[in-house]
């Protein structure tokens, strides 16, 4: 394995570590967004039943989605604690948490496969697949949940790395999958004629390969924490908090499918086919915008955790101001795209005519509380960072469970165009938690730094005490 070179995370200049951090971070991102959607074309075009094929993957991935959740829940609750630790410079106890965080991710790996197997069928059904689109969608959901170990073990153990400062070597677990999974699917899909089955052998395959890629890292010598038999032992006092921590993600995560299964309902009840199928192309915008945010955030966790642990007040408070600007910038550029010229988002989705024009006119209204989103992620992502399990979660569950699920359903009650009343919910609840999220959080920052100061303050006063003892004695 080629050497890496680890970053200092308490010394280096926070602005120049910020991007070191963020910027393959966003890669990655962008690189797992492109394979998904080359994934996807090549199913599309498997010959005779490519787009009952491509429609009964697309309903598998409401479950992959969950499946993915529960390596978030693990891997990004324990990451920052262990990033944390080693800013203490306690890494024994950074290590005993990617140790059971490691047997956890092996645990749940065990109980989703076994689930997934048994009960893919009226999961499938649940989540929309048809008469016609079943067989494939159980064909592909078959493959993959026997992989469901890998994809695990590679998210998951992939936070830890990041948690360390590796970004490039966390990049390279994104590009290694994302080039086998290009290079097999034509061969397995085409070449060997396995159709989707071929398509779900080649992402199981490439997850595999990202995932010997992470354990040989943290099993290598150039990692900071390792991976060791004595530390995979579950303890409650060292588990229970990681999954507190990773139950914000979690939910962000797991919630996604049944927010698309709301949204869907009843857009198809008062706009019919058309509005689902903007709603489509909205929501694949949400997320790829999402996307660099999500890199940012990436770039900023380890830093603000490991200098949280060290009691660094400055270097967190820089941090979280670097964070914050590009966040917001980034949030600001999308706005201006969508609300100035909605038609070239919308153009790389579609070119049918009147699928354009809803969404066109959707995009303005989805997409309008969107400059807030800087603010939210940035805060809600620092909430993880610095430990504080429960006001994560909760602002997790506000925003989509408390707020933006009733409002997709209470909103049409006071409109005449219910269309336009569904889509509105988007930009409220952004607005609603946007709001919610810096006020929650203003308050517990600027709490956190002065007590992280005056630690400062007390063990300086307790140094020059010890100092001036020395000189008296001598």
């Amino acid at each position: 394995m080629k050497a890496a070179q680890e970053v200092d995370l308490g010394k280096e200049a926070v602005k120049k570590l910020f991007f070191m951090l963020a910027i393959p971070a966003i890669l990655s991102q962008l690189v797992n967004a492109l394979y998904n959607m080359v994934d996807r074309m090549y199913i599309g075009h498997i010959a005779d039943v490519g787009a009952t094929a491509l429609t009964g993957v697309g309903v598998c991935f409401p479950i992959i989605m969950i499946i993915s959740a529960f390596a978030q829940l693990v891997g990004t609750g324990g990451a920052p604690r262990a990033s944390i630790f080693m800013g203490r410079g306690d890494d024994k106890s950074a290590e005993k948490i990617l140790g059971n965080c490691f047997t956890s991710l092996l645990l749940c790996s065990i109980i989703l496969t076994i689930v997934v197997i048994v009960f893919q069928k009226p999961l499938l059904l649940a989540f929309g697949a048809s008469e016609n689109t079943l067989p494939y969608a159980q064909q592909y959901m078959f493959i993959y949940a026997l992989g469901t170990l890998f994809v695990q073990m590679t998210l998951g153990m992939n936070a830890f790395i990041s948690a360390q400062g590796f970004s490039k070597i966390s990049m390279l677990t994104v590009v290694i999958g994302a080039i086998t999974n290009i290079v097999l699917d034509p061969i397995l899909i085409f070449v060997l004629k396995l159709g989707v089955q071929g398509a779900a052998l080649a992402t199981v395959l490439s997850q595999g390969i990202s995932c010997v890629w992470v354990l040989c890292f943290l099993n290598g010598s150039k990692t900071r924490l390792h991976l060791h038999k004595a530390n995979m032992r579950i303890q409650t006092k060292i588990l229970l908090p990681c999954i507190a921590l990773g139950t914000a993600p979690f939910i962000m995560q797991a919630t996604e499918s049944l927010l698309v299964l709301c949204f869907n309902s009843s857009l198809l009840r008062y706009g019919g086919d058309l509005a689902v199928g903007a709603m489509t192309i909205l929501s694949s915008l949400m997320q790829f915008a999402m996307l660099p945010l999500s890199g940012f955030t990436q770039g900023a966790q380890p830093i603000i955790s490991y200098n949280y642990g060290a009691n660094q007040a400055k270097r967190v408070k820089q941090a979280f101001r670097i964070l914050m600007i590009s966040c917001l910038s980034y949030a600001a550029i999308m706005w201006l795209i969508c609300m100035a010229v909605p038609q070239l988002p919308t153009a790389v989705f579609t070119s049918d005519v009147a699928l354009s024009d809803i969404t066109i006119w959707a995009i303005r209204i989805y997409m309008a509380g969107s400059i807030l989103m800087g603010a939210q992620i940035a805060c809600q992502q620092t909430f993880i960072a610095l430990g504080n399990a429960k006001t994560s979660a909760f602002l997790a569950l506000f925003r989509k469970i408390l707020v933006l699920i009733p409002l997709i359903y209470l909103l049409p009650m006071f409109f005449t165009d219910k269309v336009f009343a569904v889509f509105l919910a988007e930009p409220i609840a952004d607005t609603l938690a946007v709001m919610t999220t810096v006020i929650l959080f203003v308050r517990y920052f600027r709490n956190l730094l002065q007590d992280m100061e005056a630690k400062e303050t007390h063990s300086y006063e307790e140094c020059d005490a010890l100092n001036e003892y020395h000189e008296s004695m001598e």
